[in-house]
C-alpha cells in the first residue's frame, strides 16, 4: 500500500508563529545544561576539602561535577526520541522541573555518593533539556533565521559561562562549597516561559504500513564523528587551559580566568562570524574552522610567552565557534522533521560525549607521548588532515549559509 502523508492532526498542527520571545527561552533553556559544570569550577577545591576524608575522593569529587555530561551524551537520543513520541514543549517542561529540584538537592546534601547521584539524574534532564531546546530551535524557524539562532545559541552558552563562573564564586564565597547550587533555581522561570509562551511545533507525520520514518545514517554519521572529534579538541583546550598557559609560565588563577574570558569570547565571535559566509558550504565553514583549531594549537604547542599562547587559544576558539553552529545547522538540515528529535539528541550526545572525554583522552596522551606540548601538536596535525579531507569534499557541495 502506498504511504500517507498526514497533514491536518489538530494535536500537532498549529496556527502560531515561532517569534524572538520563543527563541530567547529556547537560548535561555540551553543555557542550563553548560551552567551544570561551569557554575561549580570556583568551588571545585573547597568541595575536595570537605569530602577529603571520602576514600577516592580526588576521582570521586570532579566525577561529581562532570557526570551530567556524560549523562547528556548516554541519554540525549533516547530524549529525542521520546520528544518525537510524546511531544516537545511538554519533555521540555517536565525536564526544566526535574533540573531545578535535583539540582538543587546536593544544597542540602551531606554525602559525596548521594550527590555523586542526585548529579547522574540531573544530567539526564539535561539530556533532555539540552536535545528538545535544539530540536525546537529547528521545528520553529527556517533558513536564515534557523541559522542565526543555532549561532545565537552556541555564543550565548559560552558568552554565559564568563557570568556563570563569577556568579558561582560569588555564591561559593558567601555561602560555602553548596552555595552554587543554588543556581539551578533559575530553570523555575525559565519553565514557566515554557508553559506559558511555547507551542507546540507544528510537524507532518508520515505514516507507513511498513516501517516508522528512519534517520537518513549515510548523511549524518560522518557530521556525528566529526562533532566528536570537535567536542574533543574544543573542551581540551578548556579544561587544559591553565596547563596550556604554564608552558611558558608561571599562571595564576586570575590569569587563567581572564584567558577562558576571552577564549569564550572568541566561540561567541566565531558562531557569529559563521552567518557572514553567505552561500558557504559545510566542508567550505568545517575546513575553516579546522584551520583556525590547527593554528591555534600549534601555537599553543610552540610559544615561548603568555602573550602569543593566549593569543593561539583565542584564535582556537575561533575556529571551534564557527566549526559548532556550522555542524549543528548542517544535522539539522539532513533530517527529517519526524526524526528530528531522535537526530537532534544524537547531535548533542556526540557532542557531550567529546566534552566528557576530552580530559580522559589528554590524560592517556600525555602520559604516551610526555608532554602536553606534544599532544597539542598531535591535535594540531589532525585539526591540519581534517581541514585538509574538508578541502576535498568543497567540489560540488551545496550552500550551508542562506544568502
Amino acid at each position: 500500500m502506498k504511504n500517507k502523508l498526514v497533514d491536518s492532526d489538530p494535536k500537532i498542527r498549529t496556527n502560531n508563529i515561532a517569534s524572538t520571545q520563543h527563541g530567547i527561552i529556547l537560548i535561555l533553556a540551553a543555557v542550563m545544561p553548560a551552567m551544570a559544570i561551569i557554575s561549580l569550577v570556583p568551588v571545585l577545591p573547597l568541595l575536595l576539602q570537605e569530602f577529603a576524608s571520602v576514600k577516592g575522593y580526588e576521582f570521586l569529587v570532579p566525577i561529581a561535577m562532570t557526570v551530567p555530561a556524560l549523562c547528556v551524551a548516554l541519554f540525549s537520543p533516547l530524549a529525542g526520541w521520546i520528544s518525537d513520541k510524546a511531544g516537545r514543549k511538554s519533555v521540555l517542561l517536565y525536564a526544566l522541573l526535574i533540573y531545578a529540584a535535583i539540582g538543587l538537592l546536593p544544597y542540602f546534601l551531606s554525602e559525596l555518593s548521594h550527590i555523586i547521584a542526585a548529579r547522574v539524574v540531573l544530567g539526564i534532564a539535561e539530556a533532555a533539556i539540552m536535545t528538545v531546546a535544539t530540536a525546537l530551535i529547528a521545528d520553529y524557524f527556517k533558513g536564515k533565521a534557523r541559522e542565526r539562532w543555532v549561532a545565537i545559541q552556541i555564543a550565548s552558552v559560552s558568552l554565559s559561562a564568563i557570568v556563570l563562573i563569577a556568579i558561582g564564586g560569588l555564591l561559593g564565597e558567601f555561602l560555602g562549597s553548596r552555595g552554587p547550587f543554588l543556581l539551578y533555581l533559575l530553570a523555575l522561570p525559565i519553565a514557566l516561559f515554557v508553559w506559558l509562551v511555547l507551542f507546540e511545533p507544528e510537524r507532518n507525520v508520515v505514516h507507513t504500513d511498513s516501517r516508522a520514518p528512519s534517520l537518513p545514517w549515510l548523511k549524518i554519521l560522518p557530521l556525528l564523528f566529526t562533532t566528536l572529534f570537535v567536542g574533543i579538541i574544543f573542551y581540551t583546550v578548556i579544561v587544559k587551559l591553565g596547563e596550556i598557559l604554564a608552558l611558558t609560565t608561571t599562571v595564576t588563577p586570575a590569569i587563567i580566568g581572564g584567558i577562558g574570558a576571552g577564549a569564550n569570547i572568541g566561540v561567541a565571535l566565531g558562531s557569529f562570524i559563521f552567518k557572514r559566509f553567505k552561500g558557504a558550504s559545510g566542508p567550505t565553514l568545517i575546513s575553516i574552522g579546522l584551520m583556525l583549531a590547527a593554528v591555534g594549537y600549534c601555537g599553543a604547542a610552540l610559544s615561548g610567552n603568555l602573550v602569543l599562547s593566549s593569543i593561539s587559544v583565542i584564535v582556537a576558539c575561533l575556529g571551534f565557534g564557527t566549526l559548532l553552529p556550522t555542524m549543528l545547522t548542517w544535522v539539522l538540515k539532513e533530517l527529517p522533521e519526524n526524526v528530528r528529535g531522535r537526530g537532534t539528541g544524537l547531535w548533542t550526545g556526540c557532542f557531550f560525549l567529546g566534552q566528557f572525554a576530552a580530559p580522559i583522552v589528554v590524560a592517556a596522551l600525555q602520559g604516551q607521548m610526555g608532554g602536553l606540548d606534544k599532544v597539542l601538536m598531535l591535535i594540531a596535525a589532525l585539526s591540519l588532515v581534517g581541514a585538509f579531507v574538508a578541502v576535498v569534499k568543497i567540489k560540488g557541495a551545496q550552500g550551508l549559509v542562506s544568502h
